[in-house]
């Protein structure tokens, strides 16, 4: 599923109403449609980037790292995502293959937790992605050492020049050390505000295959 498709609002349901509790019976028992209700709820919101969300990944010994980042489509098999692989998170995502996702929808009074193993796309769907992105960003692609030091902003917009000039006119090449990473679920975790504070957490954890148990953690 993409990260823009349009999925509707539940009729008769505010989301914004803090005080109405999330009860079992009330999600789904995929946590992908449970997803995919909220993901719609907030695309119908005034949420600017309703598919921003924290990654945290770690290094070899635990040394954790987060930042943001924009999730580009998900499905029955996880999130995707797209970063330099020579950046810091592409290299902890080598060495250290697991990593959690955190969405985070304020007007909403919602959260979502997301944890799992990392694997990457495969080269044809970064190809596809790269090809649909604007020809700004895919320039900013080829011409970023993300995460490397450089001398300053001058020495980006420099070779963002050159590179523009290089190839007027022509098809922008692939970037070699550039693509996406797919986040495979093993456990969500479902979060909705209440007004007492005393929220609701939703926890699913796979127990085998396409199988989930649903269990209730305290606030």
């Amino acid at each position: 599923m993409s990260a823009d498709a349009e999925l509707p609002i539940r009729q008769n349901e505010s989301v914004s109403d803090y005080s109405k509790p999330l009860l079992e019976q009330d999600v789904d028992p995929d946590p992908l449609i449970q997803f995919g209700r909220w993901w719609g709820d907030a695309r119908a919101s005034a949420i600017r980037l309703p598919e921003a969300a924290a990654i945290a990944t770690a290094t070899r010994d635990g040394t954790p790292s987060v930042r943001m980042v924009l999730v580009k489509g998900f499905d029955d098999r996880g999130f995707v995502f797209f970063t330099n692989y020579a950046s810091r998170k592409g290299r902890e995502l080598s060495e250290n293959p697991r990593a959690a996702l955190l969405f985070h929808w304020d007007e909403l009074g919602r959260q979502v937790r997301v944890e799992g193993e990392v694997l990457r796309v495969s080269e044809r769907e970064t190809a596809e992605y790269v090809r649909s992105r604007p020809r700004a960003s895919q320039l900013s692609a080829l011409a970023s050492p993300q995460s490397e030091p450089i001398a300053g902003r001058a020495q980006l917009e420099r070779r963002v020049g050159e590179l523009a000039e290089r190839f007027e006119g022509a098809e922008l090449p692939l970037p070699v050390d550039w693509g996406g990473f797919r986040l495979r679920p093993g456990s969500w975790e479902f979060w909705q505000q209440r007004d007492d504070r005393l929220h609701d957490r939703l926890r699913y954890e796979r127990v085998g295959g396409s199988r989930w148990r649903l269990v209730r953690l305290a606030p």
